[in-house]
């Protein structure tokens, strides 16, 4: 990992844990529990997004997806088109470099990382909304966010991608493939996770055996229980 990358990480998830204490201890005063988030973790063709509008509709909290790249795009200035090739993708030196010596009008990693992680510390202490991949199930503080996997058997999530974009079986088959492998290694290379350690999730749900309507539902019963174990130390 890039020595400033690394750095920007290690400052953000300090900040965004004392963010997190602070309100912790505000609203332990107030006498109600913290802001939750919900972080969802999906491989390619889980339905990741539309299962999140489904909790999103349950508990009509707002759903960041690609608005996160228009965010970004905002207060960096940028056109959010240009943050797209970096999106969940992990680009080496190389890469860049070639990139700059053949004047491809696109920011590099550190453009994007540092807005994503300060974007994703601000939500989270916000609270109340919604976060779909960026790595947000492994990096926002554990008690206060409740972090779920989607995953579903690799066939039909080639299905699903080929309906959903109009692709031919082999188009929707590497689709798959190829953002599984970007998406798995943005998290390896710059947070240091294994997207597939089911450890470092509250809830891991297969989205190809049970319904989206199941999903959001057992999603929206987790994150009451998990605010629940909360009150006994607000009491």
């Amino acid at each position: 990992m890039d020595i400033k990358l690394h750095r920007v990480v290690d400052v953000l998830a300090r900040l965004n844990r004392y963010a997190d204490e602070a309100s912790k201890m505000g609203h332990s005063r107030a006498g109600a529990p913290p802001p939750f988030t919900i972080a969802l973790a999906r491989e390619a063709g889980a339905k990741g997004s539309t299962i999140a509008q489904a909790v999103g509709a349950r508990l009509d909290w707002p759903v960041y997806d690609k608005e996160l790249l228009q965010r970004i795009a905002e207060e960096k200035g940028l056109q959010a088109r240009l943050l797209e090739g970096l999106d969940e993708k992990y680009i080496d030196w190389l890469t860049a470099t070639m990139r700059r010596l053949c004047a491809v009008p696109t920011p590099d990693s550190y453009v994007y990382l540092k807005p994503l992680l300060q974007v994703l510390a601000t939500l989270s202490s916000q609270g109340h909304c919604i976060i779909v991949g960026r790595g947000a199930a492994v990096v926002l503080p554990v008690e206060t966010t409740l972090s779920v996997r989607l995953i579903a058997p690799r066939p039909m999530r080639i299905a699903h991608m080929q309906e959903k974009l109009g692709l031919s079986p082999a188009e929707a088959e590497r689709w798959v493939d190829q953002t599984d492998r970007e998406r798995n290694r943005f998290l390896k290379e710059h947070f240091h996770h294994d997207p597939s350690d089911a450890h470092q999730y509250d809830l891991v749900l297969n989205s190809g055996r049970l319904s989206t309507e199941a999903c959001a539902q057992l999603i929206v019963d987790a994150l009451h229980a998990k605010e629940a174990r909360l009150q006994p130390a607000l009491a």
